[in-house]
């Protein structure tokens, strides 16, 4: 049995602890104790511990016992608490989705004879993963994600629920969308090139450009167009154009009777209410992959995996946390089983070129009844 730790006790990563634990010793960490509780009441094979991650050395003092680390916070807290793993020689397994380029830790992490897996949830994740196994088998000229996290119940005006902070959410909208056309880089405004995109189940939907590529821009550079859009309910992107239009995402500090706040902050204030998933509330997650090529003969191939997920009643586990936390789980195993055991950073994409691993996901997440749905056209 392997002893595990997972740094974050936030909703994907109680997902993963919990998940972990049906095989492993695993203990969960967070500086929240109150988190820490509520995941040891929902499952008391858990061990939990107080850990403040910005303090290296109580990070090392921390992760030492343990084979691997799971690393969970904070995307602003990724790239250094991912640094301190590396520098204390643990293999890791990281979903902080942070905005740094973690192949910048590559060398880092082949000194340390570390294997770290990073952005290794559903997109990024495993999304790259199937691009990853694809790109081995056929000459990709298109690739296309469609991915979006929903509530199941609309509430006017947004339609839209968060199972993460408003202000992650937010970064969505204002960070600059980078995507591939032509073999080339192309940067864009978030939010532009809506279109309408209809999916079984949950019908009509709008599609617009995030900055989601990430590493495939840096390990795909032969595949001429690449391109990552979010999902929302129609009208979404209408409201959240105004809010941005207006200013309501400035950082710069106003003054409002004699008290400076950004409106940023109050926007996030504001949104957190009105965006909270309860953690009971159902919601769905929706992928559509497009990947587009052709054979060693020339043959024409068109590829599509259609992803739909949903909160789990059994278990009281959210879409998001089981489709984004249980690919992460599947990557820890692939450590641990000795299946993936290269050593520097690795995307989803540079594990999923390898056929075993490919299938191991893919199966791993049918187990627990997350199907990836493939078809060719």
């Amino acid at each position: 049995m392997s002893k595990i730790i997972v740094l974050g006790a936030g909703m994907v990563g109680s997902a993963m602890a919990i998940d972990l634990a049906k095989n492993h010793s695993v203990t969960l960490s967070d500086i929240d104790q109150m988190a820490l509780k509520k995941v040891k009441e929902k499952c008391i094979e858990i061990n939990i511990i107080n850990v403040d991650v910005t303090q290296k050395k109580e990070l090392y003092k921390a992760i030492l016992p343990f084979d691997i680390v799971v690393c969970a916070v904070p995307g602003y807290l990724g790239f250094k608490t991912l640094k301190y793993i590396i520098e204390a020689k643990k293999d890791v397994v990281d979903i902080s989705f942070f905005p740094e380029n973690a192949l910048e830790l590559n060398d880092l992490a082949k000194e340390n004879n570390v294997t770290a897996i990073v952005d290794c949830g559903v997109a990024p994740g495993m999304g790259n993963i199937i691009l990853g196994y694809h790109n081995e088998l056929m000459n990709i000229t298109n690739f296309e994600c469609l991915v979006g996290g929903l509530p199941k119940i609309k509430k006017w005006p947004f339609n839209y629920k968060a199972p993460f902070s408003p202000i992650d959410v937010i970064e969505e909208y204002t960070r600059t969308a980078r995507y591939v056309e032509n073999g080339k880089l192309i940067s864009r405004e978030a939010l532009t090139d809506v279109e309408l995109v209809e999916f079984n189940k949950v019908g009509t939907l709008e599609s617009f450009n995030s900055d989601g590529l990430r590493s495939l821009i840096f390990t795909m550079p032969h595949i001429p167009n690449m391109k990552e859009k979010t999902l929302r309910y129609p009208g979404h992107v209408e409201y959240i154009k105004v809010l941005k239009e207006t200013g309501f995402f400035d950082t710069e500090k106003i003054e409002i009777n004699g008290t400076k706040i950004s409106p940023i902050d109050l926007t996030n204030k504001i949104l957190f209410k009105e965006w909270k998933l309860g953690n009971n509330e159902e919601e769905i997650t929706v992928m559509k992959i497009t990947i587009k090529g052709s054979d060693e003969k020339g043959k024409k191939i068109e590829i599509i995996y259609n992803l739909h997920d949903e909160f789990d009643v059994k278990t009281q586990t959210s879409s998001m946390a089981r489709t984004t936390g249980y690919t992460a789980t599947a990557a820890v195993n692939l450590i641990l089983e000795d299946l993936f055991n290269e050593k520097g950073v690795f995307p989803p994409e540079l594990v999923g070129k390898h056929k075993l691993c490919y299938n191991y996901v893919l199966n791993y997440l049918e187990e627990r009844n997350i199907i990836y749905l493939k078809t060719k056209v």
